[in-house]
């Protein structure tokens, strides 16, 4: 079966979707996004990933495409057009197409495109696979906080971490504190077992899952701190792991070569993965 996508009004062929070539998301990055987890054709935690989308509309004065009532039934029959029961969709809305300029008009109608993709779905073992990372300088704008579609910086690090065997790479910024990963939160587990994430400014993404998170462990009654933390302390940390709508909670066993703790999957962090998983199962 072809797989479909949703482009601005029309369901359509995903091989041969598109936007205008003047669409201002396509050459300014003058756009927004998000990822949202299917898991049994339900979408989890839809409703923060939509708080977060209007949030980025509203900071970069993009009015919606859709009513926001709309926009929830279009990602469900995308998803059901495309037969996705775990896996996750993709949603993008743009400024629009203008004639290529700088600034712009402003009552341009907001470009749109959906789609979804099948992945398999994570067990607790397929999940407690340990994973590297490598620190790259945090090279990116100022406004991370906005999950804008400016994602050069992101791309070039990540890209170096897959040609070192990692998984991801953690972004130390000038004072040599973690902020986050490329596409996902950064957590560490101090010696004495208190869960450390840094807290949200606009330095970095107010993850979704990493709120989920914060939220099991605290039902869990995990000692968990919102505070920054130094690449430093990582790597003299007890466990560490990354959080992402797609990456889920991911262990990680070892940063630029140097084993975190010994070199294992933590017990904080499986105790995670497995309540993560339970709530991806019955996420309402």
């Amino acid at each position: 079966m072809p797989r479909i996508a949703y482009v601005n009004g029309r369901y359509t062929p995903h091989i041969g979707a598109g936007v205008h070539i003047e669409d201002r998301g396509f050459q300014f990055a003058d756009g927004v996004y998000e990822v949202i987890s299917i898991c049994n054709g339900q979408f989890i935690d839809i409703e923060l990933h939509l708080d977060r989308l209007d949030r980025s509309l509203f900071e970069l004065e993009i009015p919606w495409p859709t009513t926001r009532r709309a926009f929830s039934v279009i990602l469900r029959e995308v998803v059901q057009r495309n037969r996705v029961k775990n896996g996750s969709v993709y949603l993008q809305v743009t400024r629009g197409s203008s004639d290529r300029d700088f600034a712009y008009p402003e009552n341009l109608s907001p470009s749109l495109i959906i789609y979804a993709r099948k992945t398999l779905r994570d067990t607790v073992e397929t999940a407690s696979v340990g994973y590297k990372v490598i620190s790259k300088p945090d090279i990116r704008w100022k406004r991370c906080d906005i999950k804008t579609v400016s994602l050069l910086p992101a791309v070039m690090a990540k890209q170096a971490a897959v040609r070192n065997g990692a998984i991801e790479a953690w972004l130390v910024n000038e004072q040599g504190m973690i902020t986050e990963g490329t596409s996902s939160n950064a957590w560490i587990v101090t010696l004495d077992k208190k869960l450390i994430t840094r807290p949200i400014d606009n330095s970095i993404l107010s993850g979704v899952t990493r709120q989920t998170v914060l939220n099991l462990a605290q039902k869990l009654g995990l000692n968990s701190i919102e505070r920054a933390f130094s690449l430093v302390e990582a790597k003299e940390a007890k466990e560490a792991f990354c959080t992402s709508s797609t990456a889920l909670v991911k262990p990680i066993v070892e940063i630029d070569r140097e084993k975190i703790g010994d070199g294992r999957v933590g017990p904080v962090t499986k105790v995670l993965i497995e309540n993560y998983l339970r709530h991806m199962e019955n996420p309402t």
